[in-house]
């Protein structure tokens, strides 16, 4: 079977955005800045690392708003490219596509797979948002929440397979919780995941350690300076499936500023501890994003 395309399907969606919001039947723009998040590692919106409850797009509940995003995350012996898209509908329903690039870099050579090998994988997500509202129901103290699913394929199934992994593609299911405090200037979000993916599915999915969905933490804490500028951190806990290397948590401090409602930029200070034997795998991540 052939696979799937990211930027095909990306270039769908926007394209379908785009062209209801020329049509003149819906609406775009109207959030506040930088409520929407930012666009994560797996196409989702939310932090750098973990998916909010928030859809992507600054429509409001009346409209359809979409993005596009680039990031590139740069660790002591590896690094990360990804690239992709999702629109919002309504703010209810979130669709979203990403594709990830994993070099290896000389690091390759030392693990048998050859200098500046890279592994590959596609990430579809689904998103409905089903409670509350995390900006304009400040009288309550009820956060947005939304269930989700990720679907995730690997191109790597002989190379994932001989390290233990049980499948070179999977599901990724969550349910999170955003709330926007703007008394207290202050936006949180906590997400649990059920997953079997190994390094977020870049390694396959199960292995000798463990085949079975594991429920895994996701949170956020960011602080506006002002409605462009938010500072903040968070925390990814990981499951560990391969016996030849334990997997650990992820966790980053990052900073995002809206230049203006259509684009965004995000940096941070990322901390993925140890990859596939290789320790103490700290850098930097940056993300640009566009959208409407």
């Amino acid at each position: 079977m052939k696979r799937l395309s990211s930027a095909a399907i990306a270039a769908t969606l926007l394209a379908v955005c785009a062209s209801g919001a020329q049509a003149g039947e819906i609406e775009t723009g109207g959030k506040l800045l930088l409520t929407h998040g930012v666009s994560t590692v797996e196409g989702s919106a939310g932090g750098g690392l973990s998916t909010w409850a928030v859809i992507a797009g600054g429509e409001t509940n009346h409209g359809v708003g979409g993005e596009v995003h680039g990031t590139y995350v740069d660790v002591k012996d590896y690094s990360l490219r990804t690239y992709g898209a999702a629109v919002g509908w309504h703010d209810r329903v979130e669709l979203s596509a990403a594709r990830q690039e994993f070099d290896t870099g000389a690091t390759g050579a030392k693990l048998g797979l050859g200098k500046g090998f890279t592994f590959k994988q596609t990430v579809l997500g689904a998103k409905v948002r089903v409670l509350g509202d995390a900006v304009y129901t400040q009288d309550s103290w009820i956060p947005q929440v939304s269930v989700g699913a990720q679907y995730k394929d690997n191109n790597q199934d002989a190379i994932v397979r001989a390290v233990g992994a049980k499948k070179d593609s999977g599901v990724d299911f969550y349910v999170a919780a955003t709330k926007l405090l703007l008394n207290q200037s202050l936006v949180l979000n906590g997400t649990v995941r059920l997953t079997k993916a190994n390094q977020s599915g870049l390694l396959g999915f199960g292995g000798d350690k463990g085949d079975s969905y594991k429920p895994q933490f996701e949170g956020s804490a960011g602080y506006l300076l002002s409605k462009r500028l938010v500072v903040g951190a968070e925390y990814r806990t990981k499951p560990s499936n391969l016996g030849f290397a334990k997997e650990d948590d992820w966790k980053d401090l990052f900073v995002a500023y809206a230049v203006n409602k259509h684009l965004s930029v995000t940096g941070a200070y990322v901390d993925l501890g140890d990859i596939a034997t290789f320790k103490n795998q700290r850098g930097f991540y940056l993300s640009l994003q566009a959208g409407f």
